[in-house]
């Protein structure tokens, strides 16, 4: 091995709202191109100016992207418009995107300056989930994209719904896709450690949907009680039976996939039981259980005992509040109460998405 080595330093740049497991994909497959991912993150006026109005605030957007387990440095307000000047800038060799357009307000290829360089590289794109296909579950109240019955906890093959039951959705980018959450995705995004002797192993459970800034403060939190934290997840239909509506919003592996890219965590449980068992604790060698700050619901099951009374027998249970007024609720009502504006903004990305291709389809057409 040659010492004297060059860091290959790739960049990547976006707005990162409500960050899905798509986004972390994209910064998962940048990082593998180089040694050190630098990650530029648009501010509220640029994202307003060119886009429409984020979900997200600029800090809330930043933290998250920070908490990507590919992500090393995080740069905010980056440029909406990729330049030579902020690649040479943070001494990185090329720009790595998906294989989706993105366009100025004016409608002009973001990545215009890079491409013509030979700067940019192309990964990817997740098919199957967006920001805008997440919009869409909400305001249409769908629940097409849970995994139920059969599927409850099936890994192969999956269909998510999209805002293909709205006609606004044409575009080859807004549109419908389908997403194939196999294993090797997963073990893709998993840090493949098993825990080591010595280690004192932390283990947590929730609907973790919409992953958002309050889980990930959470999860930092209790990451910081053990070295080995452990995230049990729960199945569409029991998230369902306690949160009511339309929840869960994400569905089971897209919610596995999301937590999985979170650098504080190490394992996920697939389906985890709502009531952390004897069988459980003694299978993970459990030393800690933690529960956020939230009212804990009696068992899903039918029972009316408390579903942490074992980890509490054995004096392993704590509470944590995790500091943050974010929930999944809140974040769904965020975008509820500013409806018309979503909508109106994911009208015009079609609009310049389409008008793109469009030109790309022609210019091809006349060489």
């Amino acid at each position: 091995m040659n010492g004297n080595k060059q860091q290959v330093r790739v960049w990547c740049d976006g707005c990162y709202d409500m960050v899905h497991f798509g986004h972390a994909n994209s910064l998962r497959q940048a990082k593998a191109m180089g040694d050190y991912l630098v990650v530029g993150v648009h501010n509220d006026e640029e994202i307003t100016k060119h886009k429409g109005p984020p979900v997200f605030t600029e800090e809330e957007r930043y933290k998250m992207v920070r908490g990507i387990k590919w992500v090393d440095e995080v740069i905010e307000g980056a440029p909406y418009v990729t330049t030579l000047e902020t690649l040479d800038k943070y001494d990185c060799q090329f720009c790595v995107h998906g294989d989706d357009i993105t366009t100025t307000a004016d409608g002009v290829d973001t990545y215009h300056i890079v491409k013509a360089a030979g700067r940019y590289k192309e990964c990817q794109r997740t098919q199957g989930v967006s920001t805008t296909d997440l919009v869409g579950r909400m305001l249409l109240m769908t629940r097409g994209h849970q995994q139920r019955g059969d599927s409850e906890y099936k890994v192969e093959r999956s269909r998510t719904e999209s805002m293909s039951e709205d006609s606004a959705a044409r575009s080859p980018w807004t549109g419908v896709s389908q997403f194939l959450p196999t294993t090797q995705k997963i073990i893709q995004f998993s840090e493949g450690k098993e825990p080591k002797p010595g280690d004192k192993i932390v283990y947590v459970a929730g609907a973790f949907d919409l992953f958002h800034v309050g889980h990930l403060d959470f999860l930092e939190k209790a990451r910081a009680q053990g070295d080995y934290l452990i995230v049990g997840l729960h199945t569409d239909p029991v998230v369902n039976q306690y949160k009511g509506a339309n929840y869960p919003i994400m569905n089971l592996h897209e919610r596995v996939l999301s937590v999985l890219a979170c650098r504080y965590v190490s394992e996920v449980v697939i389906g985890a039981p709502y009531s952390v068992s004897k069988d459980m604790m003694d299978h993970f060698k459990v030393d800690l259980v933690v529960h956020g700050a939230t009212p804990v619901a009696t068992d899903v099951d039918g029972e009316d005992g408390d579903p942490y009374e074992e980890p509490k027998r054995r004096n392993k249970f704590m509470v944590i509040d995790s500091g943050s007024t974010m929930t999944t609720e809140l974040l769904v009502q965020r975008i509820i109460s500013n409806r018309l504006s979503f909508v109106e903004r994911n009208k015009k990305k079609e609009a310049k998405e389409a008008n793109l291709w469009k030109a790309m389809t022609t210019e091809d057409q006349e060489k």
